[in-house]
């Protein structure tokens, strides 16, 4: 056998892209682990749609006004227009009033397990509907994560009695999240027209919050507003954390790294919203919790590992 130094054995390194990625999957997960919690501050005396409508008007205006400071071009086509009125009407309008009125059923932290379901979603959408062929390491990594949020709250939800409001808040939760999903896909329908993610996403939002004022006029919605520190301070945290920053940086994740890695977010949040629960809303969690995180954080170094499309 020969001694003479073997040559250095390359090991597959992240992109810098990718690593951008998964630190904008981490911000916006933080924002929306936390933001769970700030919804529930919402409900109440306003109307859930009304409070959806500030919250979206708000974010909409707040991204307009940013793309003309930096000059970013707002002209879209026909094409992406139908792309953002997709977009807008399934992420903004349905998802999030189906999370509302879940969370007037079932706690926060339920409804964030929930929407872990995202990331297997996605991968069924695309590829029923846009034929995008994922490796069986993302649908691994997205059962592993599925898996995970169930261990995580299983416990919980057994031990708090599986009655009808329950049952109901957890259906809302999942139209919430097939509602997102669609609006993924009508988000990437725009991306292969040409549009920009921000500007796309201002006008998605502008249009969801336009879809819910019609729906609001026609159904004798108050449009009204709790003036208090509470519920203000609740809808500029959602308006600008939860929906300007994370919306834009989940959109430009999804642009960059794929639907199904972004939307992997969801079940990332989980355990964020957890321990949020445990801090705010006196929840504890046994031994469960942490084995399910161990198999969430497994499923997302799987999908970052995964090849963007199989062979």
């Amino acid at each position: 056998m020969s001694t003479s130094p073997e040559a250095p054995v390359s090991r597959p390194h992240l992109s810098r892209t990718t690593l951008l990625g998964i630190a904008g999957v981490i911000v916006c997960a933080m924002i929306w682990g936390t933001t769970w919690f700030a919804i529930t501050l919402q409900l109440g005396e306003v109307p859930n749609i009304a409070s959806i409508v500030w919250r979206f008007g708000l974010a909409s205006a707040v991204l307009f006004l940013g793309c003309l400071i930096f000059r970013q071009n707002l002209k879209l086509s026909r094409a992406q227009h139908l792309a953002a009125l997709g977009q807008g009407a399934f992420a903004f309008s349905v998802s999030y009033s189906f999370t509302y009125a879940a969370e007037e059923h079932v706690a926060s932290a339920i409804v964030a397990v929930t929407f872990a379901s995202l990331t297997f979603i996605n991968l069924v959408l695309f590829r029923l509907i846009a034929r995008q062929k994922a490796a069986l390491a993302s649908w691994g990594g997205a059962l592993l994560g599925i898996a995970g949020v169930a261990v995580l709250s299983g416990g919980e939800v057994l031990g708090a009695g599986f009655d009808q409001r329950a049952a109901v808040g957890v259906g809302f939760a999942l139209i919430a999240t097939t509602a997102s999903a669609f609006g993924n896909f009508f988000a990437w329908k725009g991306q292969q027209s040409g549009s920009q993610a921000i500007p796309s996403t201002a006008w998605a939002m502008a249009y969801g919050t336009g879809l819910l004022v019609v729906f609001g006029l026609a159904t004798g919605v108050k449009f009204s507003i709790e003036p208090t520190q509470e519920y203000v301070g609740s809808l500029l945290y959602l308006s600008l954390f939860g929906s300007v920053i994370a919306f834009g940086l989940y959109f430009t994740i999804a642009r960059t790294i794929g639907y199904a890695m972004a939307s992997y977010i969801s079940a990332l949040t989980p355990p964020i919203a957890m321990l949020v629960s445990v801090m705010f809303e006196g929840a504890r969690f046994g031994w469960t919790a942490l084995a399910g995180l161990l198999l969430v954080l497994s499923g997302q170094a799987l999908l970052i590992r995964a090849p963007k499309k199989s062979d």
